[in-house]
């Protein structure tokens, strides 16, 4: 009879997993992943026919952890918010499988990249944002792509650890761009296709805010 084997294949990945999140996917290899099982790398190449499989895999669980944190900010009383909520807290509470995702995705791991993680964001977000603010399918995608490109900028931040916002400060941040792009497309004819006078809503919005003589200088400074 084969000798029986004393690793299992989900043990070696859930070890190559904690490696990665707390030293960063680079630092998974054939050694790092032996000691932390306490053997020898021989129960690795049991399981797995070399160590790039073994990291595809980690990869996939890695994938599946930011799937979870999207699909818990969705159970959430407004759901887009509780995405955004979520999504800055997988950066902040791991960090390195964030970076993974998102900064440096391993060479070689055919598994996806950062563009393939925003799409499948935005599929999983539409029918939440279409249905919660009422917005069509074209809208719902303007508006994640606006909301995503604010929350990738702070997450990174936060992922170094040099966001100067407290969780409550991102949270409310959140909340007023939301606001600021669901009013844009509630009450800009042509927003959600690009078909609306820029030069004209500025002005309309300056003469609004009493910045009118702010407005006719920059008129001028163009005309010159």
């Amino acid at each position: 009879m084969p000798p029986k084997v004393k690793y299992q294949k989900d043990e070696i990945v859930k070890a190559a997993l904690e490696i990665a999140e707390k030293k960063g996917f680079e630092n998974v290899t054939a050694r790092t992943v032996a000691v932390a099982i306490g053997g020898s790398v021989a129960p690795i190449f049991t399981c797995f026919e070399n160590m790039d499989d073994l990291r595809l895999e980690v990869y996939k669980k890695i994938k599946d952890e930011y799937y979870e944190c999207i699909r818990k900010g969705l159970e959430e009383p407004v759901p887009f918010l509780g995405v955004w909520k979520q999504y800055g807290k997988f950066a902040k509470e791991k960090p390195e499988l964030y970076k993974t995702l998102f900064f440096t995705p391993p060479i070689g791991i055919p598994a996806g990249s950062g563009s393939d993680l925003l799409r499948y964001s935005q599929d999983l977000v539409r029918p939440s944002i279409m249905n919660w603010y009422r917005m069509s399918a074209e809208a719902a995608d303007k508006y994640f792509r606006d909301m995503w490109l604010v929350s990738y900028g702070i997450s990174a931040m936060i992922m170094m650890g040099d966001c100067p916002f407290s969780d409550e400060e991102v949270f409310e941040l959140g909340t007023e761009i939301s606001l600021s792009l669901c009013k844009a497309f509630k009450e800009i004819p042509g927003f959600d296709v690009g078909g609306y006078d820029k030069n004209q809503l500025f002005k309309e919005l300056a003469l609004k805010n009493n910045f009118t003589v702010a407005y006719e200088n920059e008129e001028k400074a163009k005309e010159q």
